[in-house]
C-alpha cells in the first residue's frame, strides 16, 4: 500500500447511519460510494475499485456475506488492487464474526468503536493487516484452530441472524426501544420479530424466552 489516501466504499442499510460515517471519515479517506442493498453494493463496489469495504453484516437481500461473496468470486478489472473488506456490525455474536471472516473479510469491528479507533481499523487494513475488536479476535482464533466447534442447535437454527440479536438483548433485559435504538431498526420492527421468535421456540412470553436463552448461554 502506497501513502495514497485510501479508497473507501460503504454499504450499511441504514442510511443516517452511513451518512454519520461518511461525516466522520470524509476528511480521512476518499469516498467513493455507498450502498444500502446487496445488489447494488456488488455493482457499487465493482465500479469504485476502492481499497477498502465498510461492511455491514445484516441487511436485506443476504447480508454482507452475500457481498463478500459476490465480489470476490468476480473477475477483478485488470491492474486492480484486491478490494479488501472491513465488517462494521452491532452484531457481537460469534456465527456472525465467523462466517463473515470465512467468506473473506479481513476485520470485523462493532458500532460501538470510536471514530478514531475506525479510522485505524480501515487504514491498517488498508496495508494488509487483520483488524479485530479485542472480544472478538478469540472468536477468530478459536474457529480457525478448531479448538471450538459446538454442536448445532435446530432451536436456534431456525431463527435469522437478526431474530438471534433481537433474542439476545430482549434476554439481557433490554426494552423494545433499546432495542430498537441499538439496532437502527423501529419498534414495530422489534415487535416483529420478537413474535416470530415466540413463534418459532414455541414460547409464549418474554419471561419464557429469557429462560430459554439463559439455559443455552446465550446471554
Amino acid at each position: 500500500m502506497s501513502d495514497a489516501i485510501p479508497k473507501v466504499f460503504l454499504v450499511d442499510d441504514h442510511r443516517l447511519f452511513l451518512a454519520g460515517v461518511r461525516t466522520e471519515l470524509g476528511d480521512r479517506f476518499e469516498i467513493v460510494g455507498q450502498a444500502s442493498e446487496v445488489d447494488e453494493a456488488v455493482a457499487g463496489i465493482r465500479a469504485a475499485q476502492p481499497d477498502v469495504v465498510l461492511l455491514d453484516v445484516h441487511m436485506p437481500g443476504g447480508g454482507g456475506r452475500a457481498v463478500l461473496e459476490a465480489v470476490l468470486a468476480g473477475e477483478p478489472a485488470a491492474g486492480a488492487r484486491p478490494v479488501r473488506f472491513l465488517a462494521l456490525s452491532v452484531s457481537d455474536a460469534p456465527e456472525d464474526v465467523i462466517a463473515v471472516v470465512r467468506a473473506g473479510a479481513r476485520g470485523y469491528v462493532t458500532k460501538t468503536i470510536e471514530p478514531d479507533a475506525l479510522a485505524d481499523a480501515i487504514q491498517r487494513v488498508a496495508g494488509g493487516d487483520a483488524v479485530f475488536s479485542p472480544r472478538l479476535a478469540g472468536f477468530v482464533l478459536d474457529a480457525f484452530s478448531g479448538e471450538t466447534n459446538p454442536p448445532g442447535d435446530p432451536d436456534l437454527d431456525q431463527l435469522t441472524a437478526r431474530e438471534r440479536e433481537v433474542l439476545r438483548l430482549i434476554a439481557r433485559g433490554y426494552a423494545y426501544k433499546e432495542i430498537a435504538k441499538e439496532l437502527f431498526i423501529s419498534v414495530k420492527t422489534v415487535e416483529t420479530h420478537v413474535s416470530a421468535v415466540l413463534r418459532k421456540l414455541q414460547l409464549s412470553n418474554r419471561s419464557e424466552l429469557t429462560r430459554w436463552a439463559t439455559e443455552r448461554r446465550l446471554v
